[in-house]
C-alpha cells in the first residue's frame, strides 16, 4: 500500500495492474477536489463509495416539454424544475453522461442529441461550474462515436471537457454486501463529482426493453459488458442507487422505436420533439416508457428499482408539468 498526502487527508491507493506504478512526489500543495476528502475517509482503500446526492427541492416532479428546438425545450424543462442553480453551484465539478455508445449520426436516435448536451453544458457553465466533464464508455470505436454523434464538437463549443475513458480510472465500487454489482469497476470521475447529470436518448433495447436513464449508467461501468447483462434488471437498479444522479434529462426529440440499441435505419426513428427532466431517474424513465406506448411496469428494471426503493414510478400521483413551446 502507498500513502499520498493530499492536504490533511491521507489517501491509501492499492497497487493494481491498471494503476501506473512509480514514485509520486508529495502533493500537499495541490488543492483537494470537493468531495474527495469525505470519499477518502468513508471508502476502503482502492474502492469507490456510492455518491451522496444533495437534497434538492424542485418546482415539480417532472417537466415534459415539447417544441421544435432541442436546445429550447431542454432549457425550458430545467427552468420548469426551478432552474439549473438548484442542481449546480459555483465551483462545482459536473459530470454529464450522455449516450455516445454507437457510431451513428444524430438523426438515427442511437445517441443523445448534441444540441441537448450543448445546452446542458452551457447552463452548467453559466451557473458557475468550475468544470463540466462529458464521457461515455462506448460500444463502437470511441473516436468515431464521439465525432459522428456530434457530441464532441458540441461539448467543446459550449465550454465543456470531453474525453475518452481510461482503464486506470475504473475502480471497484463499494456496493452493499450481497449486491450483484459488488466490487464492479466504476469510473472514478462519475463518483468524484459534485453534480451528476444523466442525459440519455430514449430508445428501444432488445434485452432490457428500453434504454433510458438507468440503462444509460452502464457507460460508467468497466468490466465485462456481456456479464452486466446477466440479471440486468437488478444490476441497473443497484447501479442507479450507487451513482445517485442529481438530475435526469431524457432526450426524446427523436426516439428509436425498434432494432435498438444501435439500429442504423431511419425507418426505426420517430420524431417526438420532447425532453423529460426530473430529479428522480426512475420517475423520468417511467414517464419516458409511455412515449413508446408502454407502461412503467412493462419494463423490468423500472419495476425492480421501485421494489428496491430507488425511486418512484407512480406517474398518476406525481406533479408533472407538460408544456408546449
Amino acid at each position: 500500500m502507498k500513502k499520498i498526502s493530499l492536504s490533511h487527508t491521507a489517501v491509501k491507493i492499492a497497487s493494481r495492474k491498471d494503476f501506473i506504478r512509480g514514485i509520486f512526489s508529495a502533493l500537499a500543495s495541490v488543492p483537494v477536489l470537493k468531495g474527495l476528502e469525505s470519499w477518502a475517509h468513508a471508502a476502503p482503500a482502492g474502492t469507490l463509495r456510492a455518491r451522496a446526492k444533495r437534497p434538492v427541492a424542485t418546482a415539480c416532479d417532472l417537466a415534459v416539454v415539447k417544441g421544435e428546438s432541442p436546445a429550447a425545450i431542454t432549457r425550458k424543462a430545467i427552468e420548469t424544475l426551478g432552474g439549473i442553480d438548484r442542481f449546480v453551484r459555483k465551483g462545482d465539478t459536473v459530470v454529464i453522461k450522455p449516450n455516445i455508445g454507437w457510431n451513428r449520426a444524430p438523426e438515427y436516435a442511437a445517441t443523445t442529441n448534441p444540441e441537448v448536451i450543448a445546452t446542458l453544458v452551457a447552463l452548467c457553465r453559466a451557473a458557475g461550474a468550475r468544470r463540466v466533464k462529458v464521457f461515455d464508455r462506448t460500444c463502437n470505436d470511441a473516436a468515431m462515436c464521439y465525432a459522428n454523434s456530434g457530441i464532441a464538437d458540441a461539448v467543446r463549443k459550449s465550454g465543456g471537457s470531453i474525453y475518452h475513458v481510461i482503464n486506470a480510472k475504473f475502480i471497484p465500487g463499494q456496493f452493499p454486501p450481497g449486491s450483484l454489482m459488488e466490487s464492479w469497476p466504476v469510473y472514478r470521475d462519475a463518483v468524484e463529482c459534485d453534480c451528476f447529470i444523466s442525459a440519455p436518448v430514449a430508445k428501444h433495447h432488445g434485452l432490457s426493453g428500453l434504454t433510458l436513464s438507468m440503462k444509460n449508467l452502464m457507460g460508467v461501468c468497466g468490466g465485462n459488458r456481456g456479464q452486466m447483462h446477466w440479471n440486468i434488471d437488478r444490476k441497473l437498479a443497484e447501479l442507479t442507487k450507487f451513482i445517485n444522479p442529481d438530475l435526469t434529462i431524457i432526450d426524446a426529440y427523436r426516439i428509436l422505436t425498434r432494432n435498438g440499441p444501435s439500429s442504423g435505419r431511419l425507418g426505426d426513428v420517430k420524431t417526438m420533439k420532447t425532453v423529460v427532466a426530473g430529479a428522480d431517474p426512475v420517475l423520468a424513465d417511467a414517464f419516458a416508457a409511455t412515449l413508446f406506448d408502454q407502461q412503467p411496469n412493462d419494463i423490468a428494471h423500472i419495476r425492480k428499482a421501485v421494489e428496491m426503493g430507488v425511486g418512484s414510478a407512480d406517474i398518476a400521483r406525481s406533479k408533472i408539468m407538460k408544456i408546449q413551446i
